[in-house]
Order: C-alpha cells, then structure tokens, then sequence
C-alpha cells in the first residue's frame, strides 16, 4: 500500500487541526516525548515514545472529544455515544465541562475500571451487546429514538481532527520521522496524524498497527474495500473494531503507507517492555505500536521511529497478569 498525492479533497482541515491545538483542554495537549535509549538499544533503532497516558482519562482520546464538543451549537440536548471506555471517557469528560447530558453504550463485556471512570464523570452507562459494534447499533437505535445526538468516534470529523494536534507536536522534534506507528482502530487517531504528517513531514512513513485479532480495518484498507469481520478476538479493546466505518476509510484514503498486524503475546511484550524500562501502564491497544516495531525491527533498523502510547486503563487484575513476572 503506498500513498498517492492527495486527488480529492480530504474532510480533514489542516487549520482545524492547528485551531485545535489552541482550543482543546490544556490538560491534554502537549504530552511528554522522549527517546527510549533502552527500547531503542533493544530494538536497534531510534524509538521515540508520546505519552498519552498522564492525562484526566489516561488516553488520547481526550483531544478529540473535547474539540468536538468544542464545536457544538449553543445547546445541542443529550449526546449518545459508544465506547469501548476510553473515547466515553473523553466525552463525559468534555459534556461534564459544558454541563450536557450524555449516555454511553458499552458492551457488557467493557472494562469495568473505564465504565466506572466514565459514571463517576456523570454520564449514564448502558451495557449491551457482546463486542463495541453491538453496542454502537444500541447507541444509534436510542439517539432515533429520543432525538439525542449521536457522537461515532471515526465518523465525525473533528474527533478526528481533534487527534491529529498529536501529531502537531511529534513534529516539533527536531529531526524528520521515518516512520510513525500509529494504533489503528476506528481511525479517527491513524487520519489526525496522517493528515498532518503528510503536509508537514512528508517523507514520514505512516503506518497503522492493528490487532491481529480485529483485522477489519487492516484488511479493508489492504483490499480498498468495505470488509467486516464475524467477531473480534483480542485484548486490545480499545481497537477490537469489526465494523469499519466508511467516512473512516475514506479519510485514511492516501495518507497510510501501510498496515501492519501484531499478534497478542508481542502486545503483552511490549506492555511489559514498557512497564519494566519507563514504569508506564499502558494498556494493550496502546501498545500496538511498540509491539509493530518489536516485530519489525529489521524493517526500521536504525531508523528514527516515533509511537504514541495511547491509553493506560487497566483493571488490578490486567496489570498483575500481563505487567508483573509470574509469581
């Protein structure tokens, strides 16, 4: 998959992205990032890590949802939203700081350390479904049914251009990117940093990371295709994505160099990796990208290679069994 010049016009707005980086929630913005000499040693190459995790939520997704919100008109009623936890954590956080009532659908298999971060924000909490697109039809159905705005993460464009302000800032380092690996699972993330890094560095391979338990995205982009799975098989909830979404795929269309998948116990390697050198929880979808360059070090061998950890919820229980060395 190579990128082609840009031949339609992208919905993503390079003056929104940088409007964003002025308008977002402080608390957000401007996440650390730092050579990790020891992964880097490891790896044989120049990894660059962008801490998404010392944030209100523990994730990126903060950035996204609050320039959305940001957006909204005076009063815009309930608010509707799906969630595998941290993207409803990034909304009740914004809706909590406007005052707006917000319901969020999870599955009822979702994390119960994010489901009761987002109660504790003020949002309502509604479980359905077994996976993130069952409860996403729920969340859809109910903003029908009583008039609510319905919020997709990868669908509005803001959210996305909400996340692209990370990429705003790994451009401030001072040499050029040869590769960015980039967590992919709705999009909204993969298309803010694409979109920039295309304008700006535009030598900077871009290149999503996928569980390999939820391929529907990496093979969808693969094939330039609508492709959707039976099911979703990983730890990496925060990506478990069986249904793409279209106006995603779209976007993604010309920024993404390529896809790559990683297999569950290299995230958990990577998890432990980061943990035991930086002291970082990172939860699995937030560790796709350092697990893509543990198994493609050959790849970016010596090359200067950046990854955002993107999200850091876990439950006691997760930390023990996938940070800590066997008893």
């Amino acid at each position: 998959m190579t990128t082609t010049a840009h031949h339609r016009k992208s919905r993503l707005s390079l003056e929104n992205i940088e409007a964003a980086t002025r308008t977002i929630d402080p608390v957000f913005l401007n996440s650390p990032q730092f050579e990790s000499q020891k992964l880097g040693e490891l790896l044989g190459m120049k990894l660059v890590l962008k801490v998404e995790t010392l944030n209100p939520i523990r994730s990126f997704k903060g950035r996204g949802a609050d320039f959305f919100a940001a957006q909204l008109p005076g009063n815009p009623g309930r608010l509707v939203c799906a969630s595998a936890g941290n993207f409803g954590q990034g909304m009740a956080y914004a809706a909590r700081k406007r005052r707006l009532p917000l319901v969020v659908f999870a599955a009822e298999n979702a994390s119960p350390v994010k489901l009761e971060a987002i109660r504790q924000m003020g949002a309502e909490v509604r479980l359905t479904g077994n996976d993130l697109d069952a409860a996403k039809e729920s969340a859809r159905a109910f903003a029908h049914e009583t008039g609510a705005r319905f919020v997709e993460d990868g669908r509005e464009v803001s959210i996305s251009e909400g996340a692209g302000t990370l990429a705003v800032e790994l451009c401030r380092w001072p040499a050029m990117f040869d590769a960015v690996l980039v967590p992919l699972g709705n999009g909204a993330l993969l298309a803010g940093v694409g979109r920039w890094m295309k304008a700006h560095s535009p030598t900077t391979q871009i290149i999503g990371v996928c569980a390999a338990g939820a391929p529907s995205m990496a093979l969808s982009l693969r094939e330039k295709k609508f492709l959707v799975t039976e099911t979703v098989n990983t730890i990496a909830d925060g990506i478990a994505v069986r249904v793409p979404i279209p106006e995603a795929l779209a976007d993604l269309d010309g920024l993404v160099d390529d896809v790559v998948l990683v297999e569950e116990d290299t995230i958990v390697n990577a998890m432990r990796l980061i943990f035991q050198h930086h002291g970082l929880v990172v939860e699995p979808a937030g560790a796709v990208g350092v697990a893509a360059a543990l198994v493609f070090r050959q790849r970016f061998h010596h090359r200067l290679v950046a990854t955002p950890l993107c999200g850091g919820n876990m439950t006691a229980d997760q930390t023990r069994r996938w940070l800590l060395p066997p008893e």
